[in-house]
């Protein structure tokens, strides 16, 4: 393993970086205007310059450094990286990976942000990922993010244009059909207010009112007379008064300049991303009583285990308060969550989802897109739902999807192959299944199948948090990648861009590389944009005490990382 960076005799070759500058800058390599040293198209890659945490101030709020960047990582687990690899390398495919934005309507009686108390933790039943302060400003993160990879164009190892974006997954938080509407709307470019409930009123978990104050969630707008919160009081986290209008604003998404592809993810099919939506679930959505905490005496095991199991009692046991009612909270269905993807004005319509998918309820697709221009390969892009509507936040597949999966991988075994899903190898071990269904596919049974087909040579996936590159090695050779790309909602707040070349010389590489969105490095205070905002969430993000920043980054070999396979024999390239 080694790492290098572009133009070193090991890496991408100086006329594919000068590619990527050129056409982000709307100019030809023999134009009049020079190339800058450091161009944009790979300052936003993370190649020349990218951000850190700097040192603790104070009570231990750290803010972002601009620090040198990370050359890509040669992984040679499976292939080795033979000399002058990029003087014949030719692109195959570009593309960009978004996942785990965790859209987010932050008002809504159905969020149980308690399941985050540090009591349930020390039961062994809490959700970090209840509560996180930065969760108002989810939409602005977005939006960022599309504005750099908007603003990228261009793979930074190849130079080959962009051909779609992938979101791998919870793209909602809630599913919720106003979140849904919303992770639409800022991927397609649009008008997004993510406000619910009353129009000019804030009343989720950070509010200012005294009545319903609570000072284990972090209050930008602290009402006066109450005790400080414990993020102000333990962590040094900022008062930001007209924060939470700001965070309700409209504001017009830039939308992504490509064809973008949707997977479905456990917060997109589940409520809380792991309880299964009941009726009673859904009239709570809808309503104006939004739970608050566990029953005085009750044990927070037995209450999260009743929730799980989708108790039609519990939710009536639960301590509540009064928020405004609001009908686009509605839980959704998957079918629902397929059907609203042809609501759309970006490209494809559907966004992957096929009207078989619509007939059937089903959200597992194939799609095939062309080579890039001036030759090679086609693309075949396999789309997995891993979510079992039964509960739980791991994932699997049922017997049906599996069997599609068998055959569909058996069909083209001569078309270069990529895998997405949601959940990762590891995350797959969901066994739940209704009385007479056959057993669910796990992960390893997954790796199991892909492994007996040659010209699978990478699954993309998510849910994690983390970023993480696995290698899958098949016993007689060969093998794929395994990608796994954290989130928007936590820190770093990153997307991941993905090209893959043939190097002509009996090997392939995959270039992943990290994306930092577009929002400035340090939040300067300004509340008046999404770009503002989005700096200011990343800053809460880093600080979020319940989540280690540096696990959710990963180790130098996760993030930019160029990973060698042996070129599979039989594709058509």
């Amino acid at each position: 393993m080694s790492s290098r960076a572009p133009g070193d005799g090991l890496g991408p070759s100086r006329r594919a970086v000068l590619l990527g500058a050129a056409a982000l800058l709307g100019i030809g390599l023999l134009g009049a205007k020079p190339v800058p040293t450091s161009p944009p198209t790979i300052v936003a890659a993370t190649i020349r310059t990218t951000l850190v945490l700097g040192p603790r101030a104070g009570a231990g709020f750290r803010r972002h450094e601009t620090a040198p960047g990370e050359p890509w990582m040669v992984r040679t687990d499976l292939a080795p990286a033979r000399e002058r690899r990029e003087t014949d390398r030719r692109p195959l495919a570009a593309f960009v990976q978004f996942t785990d934005m965790h859209v987010q309507d932050t008002q809504p009686p159905a969020r149980f942000e308690f399941l985050d108390d540090a009591s349930l933790f020390r039961s062994g039943v809490g959700f970090a990922a209840s509560y996180r302060p930065q969760e108002m400003l989810s939409a602005q993160v977005v939006d960022a993010t599309v504005r750099a990879v908007t603003a990228l164009r261009s793979g930074p190892a190849t130079g080959a244009a962009f051909q779609f974006a992938v979101t791998t997954g919870d793209a909602t938080d809630n599913c919720q059909f106003n979140e849904l509407r919303w992770a639409i709307d800022l991927l397609d470019g649009g008008q997004v207010s993510s406000n619910s409930g009353a129009p000019d009123l804030f009343e989720g978990v950070a509010d200012s009112d005294v009545q319903s104050y609570d000072p284990f969630y972090w209050h930008p707008e602290p009402p006066a007379g109450v005790p400080v919160d414990v993020f102000r009081h333990d962590h040094g986290f900022p008062e930001v008064p007209g924060l939470l209008a700001a965070a309700m604003r409209p504001f017009d998404a830039v939308g992504l300049a490509m064809p973008w592809f949707a997977v479905h993810g456990n917060h997109d099919g589940l409520y809380g991303g792991i309880f299964p939506a009941t009726e009673a679930a859904r009239a709570l959505a809808v309503g104006d009583r939004k739970p608050v905490g566990i029953p005085r005496g009750a044990r927070g095991e037995d209450i999260v285990a009743r929730l799980i199991a989708g108790d039609p009692d519990v939710l009536a046991e639960l301590p509540t308060r009064t928020v405004t009612a609001d009908p686009d909270r509605r839980l959704v269905t998957r079918a629902e969550v397929v059907d609203e993807h042809f609501r759309t004005v970006g490209a494809p319509l559907g966004h992957g989802f096929t009207a078989e998918n619509r007939d059937a309820g089903t959200a597992y697709y194939v799609h095939d897109q062309p080579a890039l221009p001036g030759g090679g390969a086609a693309l075949r892009m396999i789309v997995l739902d891993t979510v079992d509507e039964l509960g739980g936040a791991t994932g699997s597949l049922d017997d049906t999807q599996a069997r599609w999966l068998a055959a569909t991988l058996a069909a083209r075994p001569e078309l270069l192959t990529i895998v997405v899903s949601h959940h990762t190898s590891r995350s797959m071990t969901n066994e739940l299944a209704a009385p007479g269904e056959a057993p669910r596919m796990l992960g390893p049974q997954l790796v199991g199948l892909l492994l007996r087909h040659p010209q699978v040579v990478l699954w993309v996936n998510g849910h994690t948090h983390r970023n993480s590159v696995t290698a899958h090695a098949a016993p007689d050779g060969g093998g794929f990648w395994e990608i796994t790309t954290a989130s928007h909602i936590d820190w770093p707040q990153q997307v991941r861009s993905l090209e893959i070349a043939d190097n002509r010389d009996g090997t392939i590489s995959v270039f992943g590389t990290m994306i930092d969105s577009a929002a400035p490095a340090v939040w300067d205070g300004r509340l008046d944009d999404t770009l503002a905002l989005a700096s200011l969430s990343r800053e809460l993000a880093a600080n979020d005490p319940q989540v280690d920043a540096g696990d959710h980054r990963g180790s130098a070999s996760d993030r930019n990382v160029e990973l060698l396979l042996p070129l599979p024999a039989g594709l058509i390239l």
